[in-house]
């Protein structure tokens, strides 16, 4: 059984709206109540028999002595060579999957905000695929149980006061990896005039996990094809389908304002532009 336990424990600024937007847009009609599994974790739109089996889709983690476990070792050394540099710095900054926080992590590659004044639907949407994409990789994690960097290679995470629960929550695949990759790829079809900056977001994403010291490569390489399966089951309800209809209009007004994102884009900019000097495949860009 999926813990929602577990996935609490990841998931908890806002931005003024603008005055075009709110003279060009009329109000939106209020959001249905969705109910929480917990505090700060609304319901999917998956029912849990619609929920991807992970265990079905991936890979066992790579074999101690194997070609694939080294490669997994070599790519963490490199990124433990880049530990409190700008992009490590990114790497936390990406681990916060509560929101309101966490719907800024798509905002420069959209080039629009994203939060529950001037993007509810959005912003729905992105809470509510959250669980579904998360609760996704909870039959391999649970079977797998496979021990994460940091307890293996004894260096602090970039996220050390998160490192207890971590201990007791299985690194493959990652959830994060498969998260961020389902909302690159929702995000993309509902701006595909950005999909080329939003699915290298996506990607950069999952590779924070990695430069954090909390998934191995593996882990994320396999998460984010756990969100692409999650991504797949959405395209099937019917609830998921009218929610991104609602976020396309959002944007659509958005665009139509002029309302660009008001993030420090060129700082998360140069940040995910750092890479170590040696870092092997496929972590060298």
């Amino acid at each position: 059984m999926i813990s929602i336990a577990r996935l609490s424990r990841y998931t908890f600024s806002v931005i003024a709206a603008s005055s075009v937007l709110a003279c060009s847009t009329p109000p939106a009609a209020p959001l249905a109540d969705v109910p929480e599994l917990r505090p700060g974790i609304l319901q999917g739109y998956l029912a849990p028999a619609e929920v991807p089996n992970s265990l079905k889709l991936v890979s066992p983690p790579p074999a101690p002595g194997s070609a694939a476990e080294a490669l997994d070792i070599a790519v963490n050394q490199a990124a433990l060579s880049l530990r409190d540099s700008p992009r490590w710095q990114q790497a936390r900054r990406d681990a916060e999957l509560r929101f309101p926080a966490a719907a800024e992590v798509f905002s420069c590659a959209l080039d629009a905000p994203i939060n529950q004044q001037q993007t509810p639907q959005l912003y729905r949407l992105l809470r509510r695929s959250l669980t579904d994409a998360g609760f996704a990789t909870y039959a391999a994690k649970n079977q797998y149980q496979r021990q994460r960097p940091f307890m293996v290679n004894g260096e602090s995470s970039c996220t050390p006061e998160q490192e207890a629960y971590l201990r007791k929550d299985g690194s493959f695949p990652s959830g994060h990896a498969a998260l961020g990759w389902a909302w690159a790829l929702i995000l993309a079809e509902l701006a595909p005039e950005r999909q080329d900056a939003i699915l290298a977001r996506g990607r950069a994403f999952g590779q924070s996990r990695v430069m954090c010291n909390v998934h191995w490569q593996s882990d994320v390489l396999e998460g984010r094809a756990v969100g692409s399966a999650a991504v797949a089951a959405l395209h099937n309800n019917a609830e998921f389908q009218a929610a991104m209809t609602a976020a396309r209009a959002e944007l659509a007004a958005l665009r139509a304002a002029g309302q660009g994102s008001s993030a420090d884009c060129d700082a998360e900019a140069a940040a995910l532009a750092v890479v170590a000097d040696d870092a092997p495949w496929p972590a060298n860009r």
